[in-house]
């Protein structure tokens, strides 16, 4: 579905990801870990196309997206929250919601949103509330409602868990892992919330200083080890 092959990422004379490889499957789960700093995001803005990428190829069910745009990648089927959340804060929940379709799928959208609250039942009372007045684990919610409302296939997610109360970092775990079964959506989430990351993927990357120095399997996976690259 996705392949990443020998990415490196540049800011300026600075190498900031080096000979990055990986695949991610259909209906895959899979975490980037790492401490900050280490290019988790760098990486993450260079796969939906928000850095351009040096050297290296990006594929997507066969389709080059090397040098894509956003809205093309997108398009395409890849859906990205950001770090932050980034929602409107002066539009709706409802509005912020319809972003998310209106550029690939505005004449589905009402479906959509009722699709989407089934999935998020806490923002059905706050439809017409602003954005900016809901609290961290609620945009978090928003924030993910407007990606899923793009239809894609696969859904990126950066550090979804920051500064989220656990008891809602929790249903954050249980909705992805039930979207991802339903309706076999690949999910790729950078964390460093080690814990939340291993209750939703099958697979993990860790990544050092710009580079891929430890993968594999969640299930058996020695969490000492993986912490080991975790810990300042």
């Amino acid at each position: 579905m996705l392949n990443v092959e020998g990415l490196t990422v540049s800011y300026g004379k600075m190498q900031t990801v080096t000979d990055v490889s990986f695949n991610v499957g259909k209906a895959d789960k899979v975490c980037l870990l790492g401490r900050n700093g280490v290019g988790k995001t760098t990486l993450l803005k260079s796969l939906i196309g928000l850095l351009g990428s040096g050297k290296g190829r990006i594929t997507f069910e066969g389709k080059n997206m090397t040098g894509k745009k956003p809205f093309e990648r997108s398009k395409n089927g890849l859906a990205y929250v950001p770090q932050g959340r980034e929602i409107i804060p002066m539009l709706t929940v409802r509005e912020n919601l319809d972003l998310g379709a209106i550029a690939h799928h505005p004449k589905e959208t009402e479906a959509l949103v009722e699709e989407v609250l089934e999935y998020f039942p806490a923002l059905k009372e706050h439809l017409k509330r602003k954005g900016g007045v809901l609290s961290g684990g609620q945009q978090q919610q928003l924030a993910i409602g407007r990606a899923l409302m793009s239809k894609p296939k696969i859904l990126f997610l950066d550090e979804p868990s920051e500064g989220i109360q656990p008891n809602v970092v929790s249903e954050i775990s249980s909705i992805l892992n039930r979207v991802n079964k339903e309706k076999s959506l690949s999910v790729f989430i950078v964390e460093q919330n080690l814990d939340f990351a291993f209750k939703i993927a099958e697979r993990y990357l860790v990544m050092e200083k710009g580079a891929i120095v430890s993968s594999g399997d969640v299930k058996g996976a020695s969490v000492s080890e993986v912490k080991k690259y975790l810990t300042i």
